[in-house]
């Protein structure tokens, strides 16, 4: 057990100086690298004289710089925000708006002006040689925010999940225990603003391992993927299902061309029988686990070894075993189905300077906090199964979208009348597309012509994981009795047919 993130990856640096910590694509960094210039950029924050509860926003892509300011934040007792490189300007704006940091590190040029002082990439390398190594005790304590993660949000702004060092410490210490990350060469290939990649991040980093990155021009490009993937040497794999369905496409992703690659870890998004059946038989000695878990309850809350049995036993894969310190109450009053109650010290202590949404989603009883999941399941003895969402929130390729967001900024685009997206699912029920189900102002020209404009003002507005790959036009949408969109109507009328 560590009872320190920090302290535990100093120490690793202090043991093994030379060992890579990271490696993108061949160019590497080393556990001295990654100690001594996040302390030096620990130094560089304290300077500044902020308030002790002001985060420090990171703004980037996947690479050691992120990393190191991310560590530099933390050490210098501010929470960071990791926000990719590819977030839209009105995100990005929303994000500062909500969060107000105190600080905002460009490892990337920030393409919006705002008042928040900022430190350029090259400042930042400055800062690795000019700044002495941060003396002392780190400035963090356990009930203190690590980090916060922004999510889709229903009304089109998202909300900050804060994760304390408390909670991260339970995460790890459950990693490090159940899967062996000692020395091992992990897969990283999440966005850092998707909580995914903390999967790969802290078990790695606190076992002395090596993250091995796979950056997402190299994922957006099947060719590069497949050239790329088997020189990583990998140990244990970290991704979404989608990212394997798309590398079991590839005949050589097999053991002979992956002879190291023993363990797979599955969370995002639901793990389907024929996803397990085929990787198993593709890697029948590998061991391969499905977990789950809210971004508010830190990561990841349950994990299963998905056996011959498990395959044999369960057409729909049940999601895991709670983990220890955790409790999952399912919360019914007919049946043994029901919403997902998630308590611990897992939990996180809410939204960033949102109450109202934190008092809708979280209570505590007798001084451990309570998180409603809004995930729908049930307990087969101690084996959890996930039956669905309660509400229209998704998971699509392993994030978390509220399709109440698309459509708040679908409604905004000035030649859209009413716009709703809705999932299209494959035959395991698992969401494959986003439908965009528009009804415009006006003539746009020919339905290619208007998915083209109505695509163009959402990639200004939201993620592009959030933007419908599909579009269909409609005279009017269809109406419930209370006079609302029927969200549910035109789900089952774009599932019925393409």
């Amino acid at each position: 057990m560590i009872d320190n993130i920090l302290k535990q990856i100093d120490q690793e640096a202090q043991a093994h100086p030379n060992r890579i910590a990271f490696d993108h694509l061949g160019q590497t960094n080393t556990y001295q690298e990654l100690a001594d210039w996040s302390s030096r950029v620990a130094s560089a924050i304290q300077r500044l004289d902020l308030n002790h509860d002001v985060p420090i926003m990171v703004y980037g892509g996947q690479t050691f710089d992120m990393l190191v300011a991310f560590l530099g934040a933390v050490k210098a007792g501010h929470a960071y925000i990791p926000v990719d490189v590819h977030s839209s300007e009105q995100r990005l704006q929303t994000i500062i708006e909500a969060a107000q940091p105190g600080f905002i590190i460009c490892v990337e040029p920030l393409p919006i002006e705002t008042a928040v002082p900022q430190l350029s990439l090259t400042e930042l390398h400055e800062v690795y040689h000019s700044f002495p190594i941060k003396q002392g005790e780190d400035s963090l304590h356990l009930n203190d925010n690590f980090y916060i993660i922004f999510t889709s949000g229903t009304t089109g702004k998202p909300k900050g999940v804060q994760i304390s060092h408390c909670n991260l410490l339970s995460f790890v210490n459950w990693m490090k225990y159940d899967f062996n990350f000692e020395e091992k060469n992990v897969l990283l290939q999440p966005s850092f603003s998707f909580d995914l990649s903390v999967m790969a991040i802290y078990p790695t980093l606190t076992s002395g391992g090596t993250l091995k990155v796979l950056p997402k021009e190299t994922t957006d490009n099947f060719m590069s993927l497949f050239s790329v993937l088997p020189k990583l040497a990998l140990d244990t794999w970290i991704s979404t299902p989608s990212l394997i369905d798309i590398c079991l496409m590839d005949q050589n992703f097999n053991p002979q061309n992956y002879p190291q690659l023993a363990t797979f870890l599955f969370c995002g998004e639901e793990l389907t029988h024929a996803t397990a059946s085929k990787l198993k038989q593709r890697f029948p000695a590998a061991h391969i686990y499905n977990t789950y878990g809210p971004t508010e309850t830190t990561v990841a809350v349950t994990s299963v070894e998905i056996t011959d049995d498990i395959l044999a036993k369960y057409a729909r894969l049940p999601i895991g075993y709670v983990k220890p310190e955790t409790t999952i109450f399912v919360k019914s009053h007919r049946n043994k189905k029901g919403e997902l109650l998630i308590a611990g010290p897992n939990v996180s202590k809410g939204y960033l300077h949102n109450q109202a949404k934190t008092e809708a989603a979280f209570f505590d009883i007798s001084g451990v906090r309570v998180y409603r999941s809004g995930d729908l399941g049930y307990f087969e003895g101690k084996l959890l199964f996930y039956t669905g969402r309660s509400d229209f929130q998704i998971k699509l390729n392993g994030y978390r979208i509220e399709l109440e967001e698309i459509n708040h900024y679908l409604s905004e685009i000035p030649f859209v009348k009413q716009g709703v997206a809705v999932p299209k699912y494959d035959q395991q029920g698992k969401v494959k597309q986003l439908i965009g189900t528009v009804v415009l102002k006006q003539s746009a020209g020919d339905e290619l012509t208007a998915t083209h404009r109505v695509k163009q003002a959402l990639s200004k507005l939201v993620m592009p994981y959030m933007i419908p790959q599909r579009f269909k036009y409609y005279q009017k949408l269809p109406l419930s009795a209370n006079g609302k969109v029927d969200i549910k109507a035109l789900i089952t009328a774009v599932n019925a047919h393409d």
